[in-house]
């Protein structure tokens, strides 16, 4: 088997450029658009937006990669770190440490990118493993770095990185494209085609001994970022994640040569239905201030405090709905007073209710816009479905 790596051309990538035209385009319309969206969000909802964002991509690519972590945990560490108003709740390290990339990222997007800047996002998503020997530098093991499934004896090697030995020239090369291909630079590339090289050349090089995927996809937000001139969160991983197979299958046939057009068009896909989810949540944002709006005064104090606690969480926390218990644990309410409670939210439209008696359970009058998979066709069309 030759990998991409291993062929004379490497890595002087390839592709069709008239088939992402309309993608390039479509994707860039639609970060203008958002941001012109998020400029009417209120202060407290531009916030929410941002923890939202990154609260959501920190824990949707770690549980690409089979970690799965406490949510509420990464939003209380990212609203700390942000300056935000948080609870005192103790955050693990693996917690702590996406939660300081995923900040450092969107702080960061502009600023050039480096091995130091690298190294140092390494050393945060690892923290606390005691399981590797190379933290916060690149690999250096003498062991081929593979990508396997199935068992011994036999298993399936689905990817085979770049020998440790060449790892420092390959970053150092891949660096220097990253550098001269951004907004600015003489060889600008369009957002899409550039993210999506960006992600595949450096997981090609797999230069850490653990995280790569997560990196990977944090320098494709990076990119998309500095092309928009925003610090903005595609929502690349959570996109992802729902693509998570298909994901694994484009990465390991884009591995194996380096005409890329596929790739970058299934790429290019993600990247557009990830930019809707993320105006999908800014319009949830804005439905949420008219709601509020709407009831000002006209709401107790119990139910103005299980209400904002809802729209915090987007109904995350409530899988299913809301139910009179969960309303008296949030309020203190006795049942008979939740069951008032709730029966006047329904009446104002508050709250959507479903069932009857202990089954019955309640939703936000507000609800996320869903949204359709992108797909670029061979001829370069975007298709919705």
């Amino acid at each position: 088997m030759t990998w991409n790596w291993q062929q004379p051309n490497w890595p002087e990538f390839t592709w069709e450029k008239s088939r992402l035209a309309a993608a390039e385009q479509r994707f860039l319309l639609g970060g203008g658009v958002l941001v012109g969206m998020v400029k009417h969000l209120r202060d407290e909802d531009r916030d929410q937006l941002t923890v939202e964002a990154m609260s959501t991509e920190a824990v949707t690519t770690s549980e690409i990669e089979g970690e799965i972590l406490d949510r509420s945990s990464v939003q209380s560490s990212i609203r700390r770190q942000l300056g935000l108003a948080a609870d005192n709740r103790r955050v693990g390290p693996a917690e702590q440490g996406i939660a300081e990339m995923m900040v450092d990222l969107y702080r960061s997007f502009a600023t050039p990118l480096s091995d130091e800047m690298l190294f140092r996002w390494h050393s945060m998503l690892v923290r606390g493993r005691r399981d590797l020997t190379d933290i916060g530098r690149y690999r250096s093991g003498e062991e081929p770095m593979q990508v396997v499934s199935g068992a011994m004896p036999a298993p399936k090697v689905h990817f085979e990185a770049t020998p440790s030995s060449r790892v420092p020239s390959e970053m150092a090369r891949f660096v220097t494209w990253f550098e001269r291909t951004g907004p600015g630079a003489k060889e600008l590339m369009s957002a899409l085609t550039r993210a999506g090289i960006a992600h595949l050349y450096f997981e090609s090089i797999h230069p850490f001994e653990d995280g790569n995927g997560r990196i990977g996809r944090a320098i494709a937000e990076k990119s998309l970022a500095q092309s928009l001139g925003q610090p903005t969160i595609t929502a690349l991983a959570a996109t992802i994640l729902a693509r998570r197979n298909n994901y694994y299958g484009a990465l390991e046939a884009a591995n194996r040569q380096n005409e890329i057009s596929d790739w970058l068009a299934w790429f290019a896909g993600i990247a557009i239905e990830g930019q809707e989810n993320t105006a999908a949540l800014v319009e949830f944002l804005i439905d949420k201030a008219k709601l509020l709006d709407r009831l000002k005064g006209q709401l107790n104090a119990r139910q103005e405090k299980a209400l904002l606690r809802m729209l915090r969480e987007g109904s995350r926390e409530f899988q299913g709905g809301l139910s009179a218990g969960n309303y008296a644990t949030i309020t203190g309410a006795s049942p008979a007073t939740a069951t008032r409670d709730l029966v006047d939210l329904v009446q104002k439209g508050a709250l959507i209710r479903s069932g009857e008696r202990k089954h019955a359970r309640y939703q936000v009058g507000v609800a996320l816009r869903p949204t359709k998979r992108v797909t670029v066709n061979e001829r370069g069309g975007l298709i919705e479905s």
